[in-house]
């Protein structure tokens, strides 16, 4: 009798019983020779309105012959199910295993007549799957292939971000069709130097074709572990196309996107928009796409990757996270809809009518509904227990904070834990619901409090940023270490920091909380006076500032002389 595991009842934990995919997720991803300390990164955040922020973690695990894995479908929690256990598999933490390997996601749908039903791997499943099974982004890439190709695959069309301590790579998939096993796909090495990025909507057109060397298909699947190979795609990637009568021209000219997943004004506007703007912060040229970005030039897309004017720091990755369109004409605290505050989002629905006309609200990368997101950093020169670390938030990744975890940690802090807390299940320790506390907060006076906010956002960053060095050091010397036992010190020590930095950001942020509610309550800005010798308690400084001069002025135009005093009324 086989003997059956359970990798996705933690899913089911984590996720809740989600009933919507979370369609709205934004990658960058960034080579090593692109950066300033030499590490490849990729960003993700998961964006959902009903996605529970959490760091998920699996142990490393040996299983016998014959151990099976039930299968469940990540946003849905429905049991897709069973599969072939690995004999070995990783530990994962977040989206980064022990290795240094990193996956992020974001769905762009595509056509519809792809979807596979009877898949039993959807995405999020299969980026867990091949987190526990791979080391590396060639094998990920191998893993994911194969699997899809034994089991099938379920979901509609993704795009995966995928790096290691050397190399970062795009790869782009979609069914074949109901009842037809593996996928639709083409994956590219990101060139080193360049930066990437994908924001639900496929990026890849036109790519090398086969010739043995730098271009292979899925039918030479092995082949992947060469170095020289830079693109793999499925051997039926442009047939599946013509069967469907979506494409007629030469396979040299086939490309992904434009056949898999058009363009149309929605995915330039509210998709393709978000890998603009994160670009244009990073190159001075990415002013020529503008009109591309707002949905007005659909031929000039933007090149697949770019390189950055000057190489990329940490801090600056996580800039390219904090984004909403500032210093743009999409800037979304510039308009009415932004209130007297220069509120940074705007509630749902994005698009809406007056009139019988069509409007939208812009779709930036910060955003209310966002789980968690990351940034993951992969270091060639350190151990991988601790070159490995994803620099972890939940809510709005403009207002969020970047904790930093080692990849080789064997527990991740409680504040973070899968269990503590869901979508529906307040807890006041949990960092998703301390953090919407925060963010919800400072959405009601945005311009007033983000200040305030920032200040500890930057200051607990920085301090992470500086103990990790001193971390790494002492850690790396325990992983190099033959000594006996050294090496579980070393985990040890990573283990506790992470757990230690977790907690200790949800405590800081909790702290925020007082003393924004106190500082900002009904409208005013109070400070604390010094408390004279004779005196028990003196009253704090009230500020009232009202509103904005403009907003006054658009009171005036839209209630006009409702409002308006008589001149002899006086002030």
């Amino acid at each position: 009798m086989k003997k059956t595991t359970s990798l996705m009842l933690s899913l089911i934990l984590m996720m809740f019983i989600i009933s919507e995919k979370s369609h709205a997720c934004t990658n960058f991803l960034v080579t090593k020779g692109a950066t300033k300390d030499g590490s490849t990164m990729i960003t993700y955040s998961a964006d959902s309105h009903v996605l529970y922020g959490e760091l998920y973690f699996w142990p490393a695990m040996k299983y016998k012959p014959g151990t099976m894995v039930d299968v469940y479908e990540w946003d849905s929690g429905k049991f897709l199910g069973t599969i072939e256990q690995a004999p070995v598999t990783y530990s994962v933490v977040g989206n980064i295993n022990q290795h240094q390997l990193a996956i992020g996601e974001t769905t762009y749908g595509g056509r519809g007549e792809l979807h596979n039903p009877d898949g039993l791997i959807d995405y999020g499943s299969l980026i867990y799957l091949t987190l526990q099974r791979a080391k590396n982004a060639r094998e990920a890439i191998h893993t994911i292939v194969t699997l899809t190709e034994k089991y099938g695959y379920c979901s509609s069309g993704e795009s995966f971000s995928i790096s290691d301590p050397n190399e970062v790579w795009i790869m782009e998939m979609i069914g074949k069709g109901p009842g037809k096993k593996g996928m639709a796909f083409v994956a590219r090495r990101i060139p080193d130097g360049y930066i990437s990025g994908h924001a639900n909507q496929a990026r890849i057109q036109t790519f090398p074709l086969a010739n043995g060397t730098t271009s292979i298909t899925s039918a030479e699947i092995d082949k992947v572990f060469n170095p020289s190979v830079e693109t793999v795609y499925a051997a039926d990637v442009v047939t599946v196309a013509r069967n469907f009568g979506w494409y007629d021209g030469t396979d040299a000219n086939f490309s992904f996107s434009d056949v898999y997943a058009p363009v149309d004004f929605s995915a330039a506007r509210f998709c393709d928009a978000r890998v603009w703007s994160g670009f244009n912060k990073v190159n001075s040229t990415m002013g020529d796409y503008l009109n591309y970005a707002m949905g007005y030039d659909l031929e000039n897309r933007m090149p697949l990757w770019i390189k950055p004017d000057n190489k990329l720091s940490l801090e600056d990755v996580m800039g390219l996270m904090r984004d909403y369109y500032q210093d743009t004409p999409m800037d979304m605290t510039n308009d009415v809809g932004a209130g007297p505050y220069a509120n940074t989002v705007r509630w749902r629905p994005m698009s809406w009518k007056v009139d019988g006309k069509n409007y939208l609200h812009e779709r930036a990368i910060s955003t209310q509904q966002t789980g968690f997101s990351f940034v993951t950093q992969s270091r060639s020169w350190l151990p991988d227990p601790v070159g490995g670390i994803i620099w972890f938030g939940v809510d709005d990744t403009y207002y969020t904070v970047y904790t930093p975890m080692y990849c080789g940690m064997t527990s991740v802090p409680r504040s973070f834990a899968v269990g503590n807390g869901d979508i529906m299940t307040y807890s006041a320790d949990a960092a998703f619901w301390v953090f919407n506390e925060v963010t919800n907060f400072v959405y009601s006076r945005a311009s007033v409090m983000t200040p305030d906010l920032q200040a500890k956002q930057k200051e607990l960053e920085h301090k992470y940023m500086a103990e990790i060095a001193d971390i790494d050091a002492r850690a790396a010397e325990l992983f190099k270490s033959t000594a006996k036992g050294a090496a579980k010190k070393g985990t040890e020590m990573i283990t506790a920091y992470s757990v230690t930095a977790g907690d200790n950001t949800v405590k800081e942020w909790r702290e925020l909380y007082k003393h924004l509610f106190t500082k900002y309550m009904d409208g005013n800005i109070k400070t604390r006076r010094p408390l004279p010798a004779d005196h028990k308690y003196i009253a704090p400084e009230v500020k009232q500032p009202g509103y904005p001069q403009d907003w006054l002025m658009r009171i005036v135009l839209d209630a006009g002389d409702k409002l308006k005093m008589p001149d002899s009324a006086g002030h």
